[in-house]
């Protein structure tokens, strides 16, 4: 019964926080998680690459293996053995390579699920974006009575040594 009591005064004490507070923390446990994740996709790519080095170089070995032994047994038939050890050498190099882009798409799936739970905005949002500033700056224009956006010149003006003031600061 007592630590029932504990507890609940604890809870009591914590509904006082302000909600600038809880943001805040909340603000801070996301980004301690984002760096996390980011943090374990990067070491995983690197045990990835390390250990994917260390199996190319023991199958580099092992090809050298048997290409001396089988240089011991064939005697004249050198080349043939020397063409297989080659074909075996490059299905290694295949798997290898198609180890690697199933890593990659691998990471590149668990950064962009992190990001969507994070509300980062992808591509395809950000080009949405665009097209509605787009949309929104053609009907500025026509609002204002200019009916196609100025072109820069084909000749290259001279630098000015005062900057311009945009519009939108003159009506400020």
């Amino acid at each position: 019964m007592a630590k029932f009591k504990k507890a609940s005064k604890k809870k009591a004490g914590s509904g006082g926080a302000s909600a600038q507070a809880q943001a805040e923390r909340l603000s801070s446990t996301l980004s301690e998680s984002a760096q996390q994740i980011w943090l374990a996709g990067v070491g995983a790519f690197g045990r990835a690459q390390a250990e994917g080095t260390k199996l190319f170089e023991g199958l580099v070995k092992e090809g050298l293996s048997l290409e001396q032994t089988a240089r011991k047994f064939a005697g004249g038939r050198a080349d043939a053995v020397r063409d297989a050890v080659e074909n075996r050498v490059g299905q290694a190099r295949e798997r290898a390579a198609d180890t690697w882009d199933k890593l990659e798409k691998v990471f590149e799936d668990r950064v962009q699920r992190a990001l969507t739970k994070l509300g980062v905005p992808g591509r395809d949002d950000l080009n949405a974006l665009i097209d509605r500033v787009d949309a929104l700056n053609a009907e500025l224009r026509k609002v204002n009575g200019s009916s196609a956006p100025r072109k820069a010149s084909a000749k290259k003006a001279a630098p000015r040594k005062t900057p311009r003031k945009s519009p939108a600061r003159k009506q400020a």
